[in-house]
């Protein structure tokens, strides 16, 4: 018999004292909801000049094609506004899911070196076949991030023990480090390459719309879909790999799938809207302290809470440097390192 219950499930009638009541997952998805609602507006109504709430919700009823405000909100803040909250759905799943089958609290796909592979390969397709589309982008992006994924496990399974949660992370480490080199030695190469990629690699939505989202969203739709059911595997991956296998989980296909989605996810986010750290980082953690570790509704509040933290990054970077801004990738890098040191050392921080 299991020494501990699988989180999130009772056993001789006793709740698991690290999950959280209903009423608490109630009151952060309704916090969540609120939050999703006054970000979003305030991204359609924040910019280089802002716009009333009035004339916001009269661009979506009563739009006007000669109205500039309207324009303005319907051609290029709404679909930035979409892209943020997709994409920052799908680095919150992400993150999660790498954090999950690592068993590391401080995996995410940048830290594994997947969101650095894809940027190795959208460089290396600008700068020797000519890339330009966002479908050509995208392409390139899933490569890299599964070339980076199979070297990073191919290097962390050799030696008696296979590909622990450390070695992952060591492994993840050093190939991303690797990445960024050869990042920096292309561009270097090639000042046609470096014009393209200078706004693309610190990560923005800045510019981004439906035809940079639209090649990317049938991976994101799937890779979403996938990491939603995972929350079981992952739970069982938690216990260790022969408990997991004693409850009857295929440990090596789960890890398989699990690595699957992580690439599809981030690879398709990074091709949408360059490398973005810290994002699947940090959220999985804020998550958990209402939740608890029961990765069924971590990855359920994963999503929209890592959506609200980058599109309110976004409108942050806006009100920073107007009439410019700063890129999301940056505000989130400035803010990510501290918020995840004070989880780090604060008592309620969750463990995995």
């Amino acid at each position: 018999m299991l020494a501990e219950p699988l989180p999130g499930t009772r056993r001789a009638g006793r709740r698991d004292p690290r999950s959280r009541p209903a009423r608490t997952r109630l009151a952060a998805a309704l916090v969540l909801l609120a939050g999703l609602v006054l970000v979003t507006a305030a991204s359609l109504a924040i910019g280089a000049s802002d716009i009333g709430l009035h004339t916001v919700v009269d661009a979506f009823l009563r739009h006007d094609p000669a109205n500039p405000d309207h324009i303005a909100v319907i051609s290029k803040r709404l679909p930035r506004t979409v892209v943020g909250l997709v994409a920052g759905a799908a680095l919150g799943l992400a993150g999660t899911v790498a954090q999950g089958v690592t068993r590391n609290p401080l995996a995410d796909p940048g830290i594994l070196g997947i969101n650095q592979g894809a940027a190795l390969s959208v460089v290396i397709g600008i700068a020797a076949f000519d890339a330009s589309s966002p479908g050509q982008y995208l392409w390139f992006a899933f490569a890299g991030a599964g070339l980076a994924a199979v070297l990073v496990w191919l290097i962390a399974g050799r030696g008696r023990d296979g590909a622990t949660p450390v070695k992952l992370a060591l492994a993840g480490s050093a190939v991303a480090a690797s990445f960024l080199s050869l990042v920096s030695g292309v561009l270097m190469a090639s000042q046609e390459s470096l014009d393209r990629m200078r706004f693309w690699q610190v990560g923005s939505i800045a510019g981004r719309g439906f035809d940079v989202l639209l090649p990317a969203l049938p991976a994101l739709l799937i890779g979403g879909t996938l990491a939603l059911l995972l929350g079981r595997p992952l739970n069982l991956l938690a216990l260790g790999d022969d408990a997991a296998h004693g409850l009857g989980l295929p440990v090596n296909q789960s890890r398989l799938l699990a690595g699957g989605v992580v690439v599809l996810l981030a690879g398709a986010a990074t091709a949408v809207c360059g490398p973005i750290a810290f994002l699947g980082l940090i959220v999985p953690h804020l998550v958990r302290l209402a939740t608890g570790p029961d990765y069924r509704w971590v990855l359920a509040f994963s999503a929209p809470a890592a959506a609200l933290v980058l599109l309110g990054a976004d409108v942050v970077g806006r009100v920073l440097a107007r009439p410019g801004e700063v890129q999301v990738g940056i505000v989130l890098a400035g803010i990510g390192a501290p918020v995840f040191i004070a989880l780090v050392r604060g008592r309620k921080a969750v463990s995995l």
